[in-house]
């Protein structure tokens, strides 16, 4: 018997729909505030509608996107819950073949971490007296991306 998408599911039901042991829920429940399921007698878990759906944004942020748990709490402090649960793997269209997954663009971590320190410019940089060597840099981005292609085409 099929539950209507507003039912409240218990904590196996979660586990199998998110391909997730029932104990890696009850962790997640300890690192992300945001996840109340509500408990009945016993200690009983039942997941909202909502909570399913936050659970799958934590679990594409960290098995799929790599993220870590201090990652997507950081994420779910700074962009919210909404956010989170708005991150989840593109579903193929019906009636369309499954294709090998594409490949997502590669973030430009070196300027992420810039911004994170606010240096937003080349100039900001030079005021702050960063000294950036870029030719190592490019190597090191080109490793990268080379073991980003290997893991893509291991997933596939």
């Amino acid at each position: 018997m099929d539950k209507t998408p507003e039912a409240f599911r218990t904590i196996s039901e979660v586990a199998d729909e998110l391909n997730v042991p029932k104990h890696v829920l009850r962790f997640w429940e300890a690192k992300f505030a945001q996840l109340k399921p509500m408990k009945r007698g016993g200690g009983r878990r039942y997941y909202r509608p909502e909570d399913v759906a936050l659970l799958r944004g934590i679990r594409f942020l960290l098995y799929d996107d790599g993220y870590t748990i201090r990652g997507v709490q950081k994420i779910l402090r700074e962009q919210g819950p909404r956010f989170v649960m708005a991150q989840r793997p593109d579903a193929p269209e019906a009636g369309t073949e499954a294709t090998l997954p594409r490949e997502r663009e590669i973030p430009d971590v070196a300027a992420e971490a810039a911004r994170s320190r606010g240096l937003s410019r080349a100039r900001d940089m030079e005021d702050k007296a960063v000294q950036v060597d870029a030719d190592a840099l490019s190597a090191v981005l080109d490793e990268i991306e080379a073991c980003y292609r290997i893991l893509v085409a291991a997933k596939s």
